[in-house]
Parts: structure tokens; C-alpha cells; sequence
């Protein structure tokens, strides 16, 4: 039976996906989150939505950029060099965040019964990923957004069996990939981003075919660091955004 993973015997690649598994639970019950994106104790009179994305890891995805081939021997001695997550590029015309890369997800539905339902609900209505696939591993702490208003929880997925991304709605997502973690952690594709009418900086990665910034940079940024997969790169290089 074929494990996905060229070259790899399959009791390998078991011992392989058993060491991520246990990389991204560790990841999930770290309560951490980057200080910038945390809910300031004065607003806790604001009314704030639950929502929840979901942080797809697999393995298999095509690394895009030459600085992230680079990066896949240094990748391969900690045994994630064809790891990747999903991200998707938000429609231009939304209301919240239009034409901003994310994590799939949204907000809660009353259907809904956990955060992590709400996450597998919309990574399906976004990106076509069947629930049945995903194996959850955890959750992080909720994160708040406060121009939206949202209190957003970063549930951890491990993709057991990896498949085809795609555009579900245009009225809700402009493009999705699996965007292969050598990309995102290659030096030269990590930067940051000024946003001068919010008076914010935040962590920045051009992976070739999206920018990511803001919210989500900051998760990445932080789940990266956590994993031990990033290397050292220029926080002072700036990534030029269009929004």
C-alpha cells in the first residue's frame, strides 16, 4: 500500500507521521499565541463572535520557490521536508478582511457543537476538504481580532490523507494551496509588513503565489518557532503588500 511519501518504507513513514503527530499536539496544548494577537482585558464589555480556523498540516505539498528548496535538506534531518499547511486568499469583495490570506475557517454556527466542528465545517464549504480526512489533534488559545470582532480558535489538524485544495464559493475565497512549510520558513521569503494607516507591523512570508500577513503571519510566526522547523531570518527586511 503506498504511504504518499516517495522513497520512504512504509514503517518509516509511519515512525515519520507518528513524530509530526505528536510535533502538532504538542503545538496544540501549548496555550501559546503571540502577545500582540491576544484580547486586552478592557474589552470584555464588546460583544465578540466565536470563530474558529483550522490549521490543516499534511504532507506532500509542492514546494514553489528556490529559497524553499533550499530549505529541504535542512528540513529533511527533522523529518518534515514535505509537510505543508493549507491557506487561502479571501475574496477582494468580503466584508472582514477582504483579499487577506488566512487559515480556512469562519464563525461558529448554533449547529455547530465544538470549535473544532465549526473549523471542519468551513474548511470543507472553503477549500473542499472532506472532515473525514482530518485527524484533530488540539486547540490553541482563542485569539481576538479586534477590527472584526472575533475571539478565533487555531484548532490543529493533521491531514491523514491528503488531497486536492480548491475555490468552493468565489464569493468567499479567491485561491487556496497547500503551501509547502520549506517555502514558509525559507529566510529569503520571510520579512515583514507595515501597515502604516493601522500604525501595525506584523510578520510577513511571500511564498510565491500568496502573502500572508497580519493574523495569520502571527500564528505561523509563532507555530513555526514552536515546532522548531524555522531558521533564523531578517525581521527587518520589509515584504511589499498590496490591500
Amino acid at each position: 500500500m503506498s504511504t504518499g511519501i516517495p522513497n520512504i518504507p512504509p514503517e518509516s513513514a509511519t515512525i515519520a507521521d507518528g513524530a509530526l503527530r505528536g510535533q502538532l499536539e504538542d503545538l496544540a496544548t501549548s496555550h501559546g499565541s503571540p502577545m500582540w494577537l491576544r484580547r486586552q482585558k478592557g474589552s470584555a464589555e464588546e460583544t465578540v463572535r466565536d470563530a474558529a480556523v483550522l490549521m490543516l498540516f499534511g504532507r506532500g505539498g509542492e514546494v514553489r520557490t528556490e529559497a524553499g528548496r533550499a530549505e529541504k535538506s535542512r528540513l529533511a534531518q527533522l523529518g518534515v521536508a514535505d509537510v505543508d499547511i493549507v491557506l487561502l486568499q479571501r475574496a477582494a469583495t468580503l466584508r472582514h478582511h477582504p483579499g487577506q490570506v488566512a487559515f480556512p475557517g469562519g464563525g461558529r454556527d448554533p449547529e455547530d457543537d465544538s470549535m473544532a466542528a465549526a473549523a471542519l465545517r468551513e474548511a470543507e464549504e472553503e477549500a473542499g476538504i472532506p472532515p473525514d480526512t482530518v485527524e484533530v489533534l488540539g486547540e490553541m488559545d482563542p485569539l481576538y481580532i479586534p477590527v472584526s470582532k472575533f475571539e478565533v480558535t487555531p484548532v490543529v489538524g493533521y491531514w491523514r490523507q491528503p488531497g486536492r485544495v480548491q475555490v468552493m464559493d468565489q464569493r468567499e475565497s479567491y485561491s487556496v494551496y497547500r503551501v509547502a512549510i520549506a517555502d514558509l520558513v525559507a529566510p529569503a521569503n520571510r520579512g515583514t509588513f507595515a501597515r502604516p494607516d493601522l500604525k501595525i507591523s506584523t510578520p510577513a512570508f511571500d511564498v510565491g503565489v500568496l502573502k500572508v500577513w497580519g493574523f495569520t503571519a502571527g500564528i505561523l510566526d509563532f507555530a513555526l518557532e514552536h515546532l522548531g522547523w524555522a531558521g533564523g531570518w531578517d525581521t527587518k527586511a520589509p515584504i511589499a503588500i498590496d490591500f
